[in-house]
């Protein structure tokens, strides 16, 4: 039985696919992958991945400043931000977060470019899509400094505890899961994944990096997000159909797509 997929994480205006993007479209339309989210990472790829989502049915944006490019942003990039949501419409906030990883980022830079972008998302109503690397604790801190203002969004290519997956569950927030998770390794990520509410599951590639296990070095693609729903298909031994169903219906109503 075909299915419909939701690619909740996708970035289709990277450069690697500058030499076949409309076929990267087209193939992910093929494997049932009907709506896919392209977040931004910075101001100065909002013009272009806005024209590329209007230019093909089913491409979504997403506009933030996302936290490994501080070298690429200025604090007027965050006014700007201000006045292209106001200008241009969008389903989310993002790619925003925290990335504690890389000690070389500004930890103090990253709080204050995260917390501008959390107001946006409550003053303009729309969902966040989080990225967390190393900084689980203190993202669920800033979440919470908003007591109930703002209550939506989804934590893409999860990788925290299940205590803290439960944190994020109880705030409103989704968990996007890709690639990783066809990792035989992955052994906490599995079991967080074949034990978690369906109502909570967002799948994702985050194209065109984190590909499946069996793409490993090679450029990940929305059309592969079969081989993850394939893989939490067998994880919680419950019908593809079904993870793929529930799955679109929570990325639909996060994002307020139509009926």
């Amino acid at each position: 039985m075909p299915v419909t997929l939701f690619d909740s994480h996708a970035h289709l205006d990277a450069p690697e696919f500058d030499a076949d993007r409309i076929e990267v479209i087209a193939a992910a339309h093929r494997a049932g992958v009907q709506d896919m989210l392209v977040p931004a990472i910075d101001a100065s790829s909002w013009p272009a991945l806005r024209a590329l989502c209007e230019s093909h049915p089913g491409l979504h944006p997403a506009y933030g400043l996302h936290p490994m490019y501080l070298d690429r942003h200025s604090d007027s990039d965050l006014h700007a931000l201000e006045s292209w949501l106001r200008a241009h419409p969008a389903r989310a906030v993002g790619e925003c977060g925290l990335d504690f990883h890389d000690d070389a980022l500004d930890r103090e830079r990253q709080l204050h470019f995260l917390r501008v972008q959390l107001q946006l998302a409550r003053d303009f109503d729309l969902p966040l899509v989080l990225h967390a690397r190393g900084a689980f604790e203190q993202v669920i801190l800033e979440l919470r400094r908003f007591a109930g203002a703002l209550r939506r969004g989804v934590v893409h290519s999860f990788s925290g505890s299940a205590e803290q997956a439960r944190r994020l569950w109880d705030m409103g927030f989704l968990t996007g899961i890709g690639g990783p998770v066809t990792h035989e390794r992955a052994h906490r990520l599995r079991k967080l994944v074949a034990g978690m509410p369906l109502e909570f599951l967002l799948l994702e590639t985050d194209s065109p990096d984190q590909p499946a296990a069996a793409h490993r070095g090679r450029r990940n693609e929305p059309a592969l997000l079969t081989e993850v729903l394939r893989c939490i298909s067998r994880l919680r031994d419950q019908p593809e159909i079904e993870i793929a169903d529930a799955t679109t219906a929570n990325g639909r109503r996060l994002f307020a797509f139509p009926a």
